[in-house]
């Protein structure tokens, strides 16, 4: 990620590591609770509704080159079942880590003199600015492919009758009688020749009207 505008430190998902002052192994440990950002999971599929509560635990750790920050992250995501489509909730725990780099450092962590010279490099790290950290873009990557890409109420779901809709697992005894087509067919042809049979009996016979009337 190039280098952009200044990061707000009121942002919840923006952290201070000032404190670490750019000392080799000085450690931070911390633990915070945010609301879940706008788009924060598969969208159309399962995901953490914004403002949900997302419990944070933190581990930030001063190298040569940055800051290591190591963490979890817990949320409960909200979806519908692939198979019932009934509405399903799930207790999500994401584990990430990753590496925020210094502006003036390259990877050995010597200070280099124009940092950002290399454009299509930058677009992939993650940059320490001003001694400030934004987890956001961290964090919903991490919740992403925490979550399953097909998301299910009960692992045994039977999900929905191909036929009618109904949910099986509401109704374990749901069935249809099932109708061969080329036994439907030969059924049909059949009563067409039974009603043809009975318009043959039901008409009357020349001869005998004739003797009827002498």
């Amino acid at each position: 990620m190039a280098l952009n505008a200044r990061l707000d430190h009121r942002n919840p998902l923006v952290f201070d590591t000032h404190e670490l002052g750019r000392r080799p192994g000085a450690l931070q440990r911390l633990a915070r609770t945010v609301d879940a950002p706008k788009d924060f999971g598969i969208k159309e599929v399962i995901g953490v509704p914004e403002g949900t509560p997302v419990e944070l635990e933190l581990r930030l750790e001063s190298v040569m080159e940055g800051v290591l920050v190591t963490g979890t992250a817990r949320a409960t995501a909200e979806g519908e079942c692939v198979r019932c489509l009934e509405p399903l909730g799930l207790e999500l725990e994401a584990d990430f880590q990753e590496m925020f780099s210094y502006p003036d450092a390259d990877d050995r962590g010597r200070v280099i003199a124009e940092p950002g010279d290399d454009a299509e490099d930058d677009e992939d790290r993650l940059f320490v600015e001003d001694g400030l950290i934004d987890l956001e873009s961290v964090l919903r990557d991490a919740v992403v492919l925490a979550l399953p890409m097909q998301p299910v109420c009960r692992e045994d779901c039977p999900g929905l009758c191909s036929e009618c809709g109904a949910r099986l697992a509401d109704d374990p005894d749901h069935h249809h009688d099932a109708v061969d087509i080329r036994w439907a067919a030969l059924q049909g042809l059949a009563g067409t020749m039974r009603d043809g049979e009975k318009d043959e009996m039901g008409g009357a016979e020349p001869g005998v009207d004739e003797k009827q009337e002498k």
